[in-house]
């Protein structure tokens, strides 16, 4: 093993939009024997967004209240680990190295290598796309791994997933902008902090995408990643529909899905709307594209935020993970009429994402605004998996 391997064990970072791999990759480098990488936490759109909610964290109460919403805000609680919520708060807050997000962010993320018996942790949330920068801020040593898919590959599993865009003009829209970001990156960031991962390349040649993975982020190659399949994380990820897959190896069954699942025409709308990004991106082009008007474009974005919202409390719909989301809103607002804000608050949206809602960038499945409308009411427990 080269001198390289294992210095300072840099935390990682999985990144890509939403359905193009990124929890298959969680889950074979979290099957590595010096790896732990746990459940999505969606911890830098929901919280290092929205810091100035906190005050001071300085202050010992509002750092506290930081890292109990952390906590306890987690889809998966406490990574299916059997932390004890009376004193977990008060053991996190004291491995925090300092009063700020990103130790809080390592203690927690810290907390669950330990349990692994790990010494080495990587995190993934697809959003994280949009806040690289930051993350490159507060984990200078952090290595970032992209995932790339064919974007009509990702929007057929979007529409089939129970969240994400509900139709193919707003899924096309979403894989336009998440590539444009991506691109944006690659161009500044050196070869040594960014890598990107082709989904359709792990699917062929697991073992060989995968040495490739290990050697950038300095680890030995260990044949275990991929018995993933057999892991904790991919057995509970499994038992949903969306990620039935993961219940088997690494195969290429889900290579140009959009070729069976999208007409012509529909194919037509996708490159209309990101024909460029997909030959960017490496992907050939075989239709003409079809362009959608200003007002067909505003009706399917309103119709995708109408029917997020409307099948929320549906068979597998994502009213439990939602209602967890609004939580948090409704923390912040607390503090915002309890005067605990920042005087200087800065916007929840990056200023690299400036016409995304920071509702989207944060993960929530529907707009706030039609949850009201249709009366959606939260709920915490349900017998879904929450992911």
């Amino acid at each position: 093993m080269s001198d390289a391997h294992h210095q300072g064990d840099a935390p990682f970072f999985i990144i890509g939009s939403e359905r193009s791999g990124t929890t298959l990759l969680m889950a074979l480098l979290g099957h590595h024997p010096r790896i732990a990488v746990p459940e999505v936490t969606w911890y830098y759109p929901r919280f290092s967004a929205y810091l100035h909610t906190y005050g001071d964290l300085n202050a010992a109460e509002n750092f506290r209240t930081l890292v109990s919403e952390m906590a306890f805000g987690l889809k998966t609680p406490f990574f299916g680990l059997p932390w004890n919520p009376r004193t977990i708060v008060d053991e996190l807050v004291a491995a925090a190295a300092k009063r700020d997000f990103p130790s809080a962010f390592a203690a927690i993320i810290g907390a669950y290598a330990t349990a692994q018996a790990k010494p080495r942790w990587g995190e993934k949330t697809p959003h994280n796309l949009y806040y690289v920068r930051q993350i490159l801020a507060d984990f200078p040593n952090a290595r970032i791994l992209h995932l790339v898919r064919d974007g009509r590959d990702v929007a057929v599993e979007q529409l089939q997933s129970a969240f994400g865009p509900t139709n193919l003009h707003a899924a096309a829209v979403v894989w336009k902008r998440t590539a444009q970001e991506a691109a944006r990156l690659r161009a500044e960031l050196p070869a040594t902090v960014w890598l990107d991962v082709r989904y359709e390349r792990l699917a062929q040649d697991p073992a060989g995408e995968m040495r490739k993975v290990l050697d950038f982020l300095g680890e030995a190659w260990d044949a275990q990643v991929l018995d993933f399949h057999h892991g904790v994380i991919a057995r509970r990820r499994a038992l949903t529909r969306d990620h039935r897959q993961l219940g088997d190896q690494v195969n290429t069954r889900y290579i140009g899905l959009y070729q069976q699942h999208l007409s012509l025409h529909e194919q037509g709308v996708f490159v209309g709307v990101a024909g460029d990004e997909l030959r960017a991106s490496g992907y050939g082009v075989e239709v003409a594209p079809i362009a959608t008007s200003a007002a067909d474009a505003q009706r399917y974005d309103e119709l995708d935020q109408r029917i997020r919202a409307a099948t929320l409390d549906a068979p597998e719909g994502h009213l439990v993970y939602e209602s967890y989301n609004d939580w948090l809103a409704d923390q912040r607002e607390e503090r915002r009429q309890r005067g605990i804000w920042r005087s200087q608050a800065p916007a929840g949206t990056p200023a690299n994402a400036p016409d995304w809602p920071a509702e989207f960038l944060s993960g929530q499945r529907a707009p706030s605004l039609w949850k009201r409308r249709f009366a959606i009411a939260p709920r915490y427990q349900g017998s879904d998996l929450v992911l």
